[in-house]
């Protein structure tokens, strides 16, 4: 471009000098002068003919974070630090010609690349782990790297590298210095330099006075895997919509790492809850009505219109075009989709391969919603709560409640259109797939059998539970003060014994306040026992919510002695003592206005008989408990 810019300007200066004679000799004197610059400068900017081109070469580096006597960063809880850049090796130049040789029109292009090996300091004291990691304020993925992460405990030993660069002997161990070693970083990416790298460190809690770890993580033993909804949250192997044509969305994988979401959630459980070792798994199906004689229990979608590529969505015999679709609240849908049942399977292998137990855990979620027609059990609307609690389901009209049928043959008729005649002989499994061919049902007892199955398909499981928090049915009375429920949960309990074998723990999980023993109409009913008792019941489990506080937010409540609802006394003395231990609350005014009334068996004198709190501390090994915290 300067050549034709030039030569033309030489030619229109030399033109000028002179008559017509001269004048031309001007211009193509002009011309020549004007190319001979031009082409100088556009071989210096654009090269020409075959002479050699250079590009990429980084004449002098800037190591930032490097500085000599810089503090070194302590931290708690998790944090996300940039480091100090303790040790690098010379850069590695790596140069790369193409193009250009004999009789080649194109010129030689030779560019230069970058490497180099470095060590990062990330703070003092001992790292529980290693979480994500920048580059310039980007997310990379962790495995892109060739990384060595030292967690700075007192025991680490040199690292390799460093060693073989500094010498045997000559290296460094950085005891008490978490840090990461980073070898032969590709430096191309990232403009030939390096970067500035910041990290995700997690580091518990330390007791200043006796200097030891001190936090809840290395006392947890089990967890649950919540909320149990989404179709493909539980797979480990990728699944995708279809979008069009060559384009496509990812369902379960949303990190920057080669990994699904649940194969990282899985990974960082174990590292930051080290002594976890059982992991209760959540899979959902959903009923729709709170009167057990109207209610289905059903697995549904979230979507009708697409379905995943990988992984078609399968769960008892249904495809995504033939379930129903959950409601819609705002556009969306209420709940994610029940999980496919081969991403079960997999979650249920992740879960065994990592170490851990798996206690599988069947969660009926209700999907009506506000303004629905269905007529309330438990008042005369006529309308039902939205999203309620499945302990609520019941009779048509609840106990207590006018025209309700309960201790009637009727409450056992209700019951057993809720409870269904599904089978284990109803059952298939085929190449992991669990197929169904009994009554035409949507039933409580399909619900429980079909995952009783899949277990087993899954290779088995080390605990299953037949039920959870169905307070309203097994408080359900029949013919001749019977307890239908829990006769079908025992029924329930012999059929899954025999699907999955002597090996796999047996439970139902117990709502807080029904575990204990269920009052009515002036009797106490230890409704639960047979149950607790059978032999296919291994332990009582118990959703566990009792209250340890009764603090208020004023300065005349009757707690106000304990001086403050963090005082850990005073969270104590209510575990084995206070609500539902010493007193009780027998209306909402009397909470309101905390007219506490003692528990007192003033027939018999056995107070225990009235106390749900009233529990061996710490619980032996027959009894298991889950809580979750609530505001």
């Amino acid at each position: 471009m300067a050549t034709i810019l030039l030569s033309a300007a030489g030619a229109a200066i030399g033109s000028g000098f002179g008559g017509t004679l001269l004048g031309l000799s001007g211009a193509v004197i002009g011309r020549a002068v004007g190319a001979t610059i031009g082409r100088s400068i556009d071989q210096r900017i654009l090269g020409a003919g075959s002479d050699p081109i250079e590009t990429g070469r980084v004449e002098r580096f800037q190591l930032t974070g490097a500085s000599d006597g810089a503090p070194i960063a302590r931290v708690w809880g998790r944090m996300r630090v940039a480091g100090q850049v303790i040790w690098a090796t010379r850069f590695l130049e790596s140069a790369n010609r193409s193009g250009g040789g004999k009789g080649s029109p194109r010129p030689s292009v030779t560019s230069f690349s970058y490497s180099v090996s470095l060590a990062i300091a990330l703070c003092q004291g001992e790292v529980q782990r290693l979480g994500r990691i920048w580059a310039d304020g980007i997310e990379i993925p962790v495995g892109n790297l060739d990384l060595r992460f030292y967690p700075g405990d007192e025991t680490q030993v040199p690292d390799p590298k460093i060693e073989a660069v500094e010498g045997a002997g000559l290296a460094p161990s950085y005891r008490g210095i978490a840090y990461v070693v980073i070898e032969d970083l590709d430096l191309s990416r990232f403009g030939n330099r390096i970067p500035q790298f910041t990290f995700e460190v997690m580091r518990r809690a330390v007791d200043a006075a006796s200097g030891t770890i001190g936090d809840i993580a290395s006392a947890v033993q089990a967890v649950a895997l919540i909320p149990g909804t989404g179709e493909y949250p539980l797979a480990t192997s990728p699944v995708t919509f279809r979008d069009g044509p060559g384009v496509s969305r990812s369902a379960n994988v949303h990190t920057v790492e080669d990994k699904t979401d649940f194969s990282m959630s899985l990974m960082e459980l174990g590292e930051e809850l080290p002594n976890c070792g059982s992991v209760s798994l959540v899979v959902s199906w959903f009923g729709n009505d709170l009167r057990c004689n109207h209610c289905t229990v059903r697995p549904k979608v979230d979507q009708s219109s697409e379905d995943g590529v990988e992984m078609p969505w399968h769960v008892s015999g249904l495809g995504r075009t033939t379930a129903e679709v959950l409601p819609l609240l705002d556009g969306r849908a209420v709940y994610g989709g029940s999980p496919a049942d081969q991403s079960v399977v997999e979650a249920i292998s992740a879960i065994r391969a990592s170490g851990k137990e798996v206690m599988f855990y069947p969660f009926i979620l209700m999907d009506q919603l506000s303004g629905n027609a269905l007529a309330d059990p438990w008042s005369s609307a006529g309308t039902q709560p939205a999203l309620p609690w499945r302990g609520r389901i019941t009779l048509s009209v609840a106990p207590g409640q006018t025209g309700s049928p309960d201790r009637s043959s009727a409450a056992d008729s209700e019951l057993a259109l809720f409870i269904g005649n599904a089978h284990r002989s109803d059952f298939s499994v085929t190449g992991g797939r669990v197929t169904y061919t009994g009554p035409e049902e949507w039933s409580f007892r399909r619900f429980i059998l079909h995952y009783a199955h899949l277990c087993a398909a899954a290779g088995g499981v080390d605990a299953f539970c037949i039920g959870s928090e169905l307070r309203g049915l097994t408080q359900i009375r029949g013919a001749g003060d019977s307890f239908p429920m829990v006769h079908a949960l025992k029924l329930l309990a012999a059929e899954v014994r025999s699907i999955l074998g002597a090996g796999t723990k047996i439970c139902y999980a117990a709502d807080w306040s029904e575990y204990s023993g269920y009052q009515m109409d002036g009797n106490l009913y230890f409704h639960l026992d047979p149950l607790w008792a059978d032999a296919n019941i291994d332990f009582v489990g118990i959703d566990n919510y009792m209250p340890v506080s009764d603090w208020r937010d004023r300065t005349d409540h009757l707690d106000r002695g304990w001086g403050s609802i963090y005082n850990v006394d005073y969270l104590k003395a209510n575990i084995a003592g206070g609500e539902g231990f010493d007193w009780y609350y027998d209306s909402p005014l009397g909470a309101d206005s905390q007219l506490r009334r003692p528990i007192q068996d003033l027939q018999y004198g056995e107070d225990w008989v009235y106390r749900y709190k009233d529990k061996a501390y710490p619980l032996d090994a027959g009894v298991a408990t889950s809580c979750e915290a609530q505001p």
